[in-house]
């Protein structure tokens, strides 16, 4: 091969790179790069991240059902790397459900499912309402508000405190951690100072449920940590390690993907107002544009698994644990599995997206997100209106993993009423 052809074959490669979204201009719209990854590498070799890339629906769904999730080095691996200040936080993540595979995850699956039920998180419409119309009552009279700060990221994080069973008042310092532990999922770039803060986070938050479990103890309130210490299957339950390690996994994947839900979604009926306009017309639409939305701009966009055996996807040779990074932003938009995939429709039939997973390792606080994004969108249509974006430069989180905003300032015209009730 000519010297001329490596460097091109190499300039390619840098080009199918997910390292991409590194660049602010490819992070605040990847979806170019992704339909260029279906299109001429759809199971794509990314020798910068030493993983394979895929991108198509079938092969993202096919992933997130087989492989394994067991990706989290040990304590003792990380010693021998010569990384053991990271310990700590290997400790808790190989006890999460999110990185074990059966029959591990199926224990600590079921062992959460007595806590986590659907009819309990219905019962939360009503308070998850309250809690939204305070918030807006807190910024109606200014007729500007910064969506992220004000809404997006205080809404979750109320729900999530009253629903863990720990004061209220502390809902800042959980979002804060969320944040910072949240920086160690789905990045590629080496930064120490994500490593640090994630350290941080993770000694503060074990010693603040270590606490919390304590209290619980001594003298018992209704929420999550109580549910996931009284839960038992057959004699088995939960070690304490284990209640804070999925207490720390539910809080996060709940702060975070509802938080980027509501920024994300809000963002997208901007800049398609016609859209905006037909769910105002229309609040029972307000579910379906809640799943579009997801599919459409998804907070959470990659995740990664291990290969558990050698096999063929798309005719490439993946050897037994070579890493894969399945991209649901990219599943999410293949226009085989959705019809003209870049078109925002709330009427979509069959809008079976990727954005909470898929498998065994589906979102175990989907409900709860959809939830909370239907009352967030419901109570911002009815009670704001002529809503716009201020001029600004949006920046998109650094985190590339869980796509979101840091902040979306807008101003509107407020409306006292309460909001109508979406559909269920």
């Amino acid at each position: 091969m000519s010297t001329h052809s490596t460097s091109r074959s190499v300039s390619q490669e840098a080009e199918l790179s997910l390292i991409r979204l590194l660049d602010p201009e490819v992070l605040a719209d990847p979806y170019p790069l992704y339909r260029e990854l279906r299109s001429a590498k759809p199971v794509h070799w990314d020798p910068y991240l030493h993983a394979w890339v895929l991108t198509r629906y079938v092969d993202v769904q096919q992933v997130l059902t087989h492989f394994s999730a067991n990706r989290t080095p040990s304590a003792e691996q990380l010693s021998a790397l010569g990384i053991d200040n990271i310990n700590p936080v290997a400790e808790v993540m190989v006890r999460q459900m999110l990185f074990r595979d059966p029959p591990a995850h199926t224990r600590l699956r079921t062992l959460a499912a007595c806590a986590f039920t659907p009819a309990r998180v219905s019962a939360l419409r009503d308070h998850i309402q309250e809690i939204c119309d305070r918030l807006i009552d807190e910024v109606s009279t200014k007729g500007e508000m910064d969506v992220i700060s004000d809404l997006a990221a205080p809404l979750p994080a109320i729900v999530t405190s009253e629903l863990l069973g720990v004061p209220i008042e502390d809902h800042q310092r959980l979002k804060n951690w969320s944040a910072d532990f949240a920086e160690m999922l789905g990045n590629f770039q080496h930064n120490p100072d994500h490593a640090k803060k994630a350290l941080r986070a993770i000694e503060e938050m074990t010693e603040y449920f270590k606490e919390a479990i304590s209290e619980q103890r001594s003298c018992p309130r209704e929420g999550l940590i109580h549910s996931f210490l009284s839960a038992e299957v057959n004699g088995d339950r939960f070690t304490d390690e284990e209640v804070i390690a999925n207490t720390i996994v539910t809080m996060v994947g709940g702060l975070e993907t509802t938080t980027n839900l509501i920024g994300n979604g809000l963002l997208t009926l901007l800049r398609h107002p016609e859209k905006f306009a037909e769910l105002r017309g229309d609040p029972t639409l307000i579910p379906g544009a809640v799943e579009e939305l997801l599919r459409f701009e998804s907070p959470s966009q990659h995740t990664a698994r291990i290969t558990p055996e050698e096999t063929v996807i798309g005719g490439q040779q993946i050897r037994k644990r070579d890493a894969v990074i399945a991209v649901m932003g990219a599943a999410n938009r293949d226009p085989d599995r959705f019809p003209d995939p870049d078109r925002l429709d709330f009427r979509r039939p069959d809008n079976r997206h990727l954005a909470f997973g898929w498998g065994p390792h589906f979102c175990f606080g989907a409900s709860l997100a959809r939830i909370e994004g239907q009352v967030a969108f419901a109570t911002m249509l009815q009670r704001l209106h002529a809503i716009e974006m201020l001029p600004q430069q949006l920046e998109w989180r650094t985190n590339l993993g869980l796509r979101g905003l840091t902040a979306l300032q807008i101003k509107f015209e407020a409306n006292s009423s309460r909001p109508l009730e979406p559909a269920a």
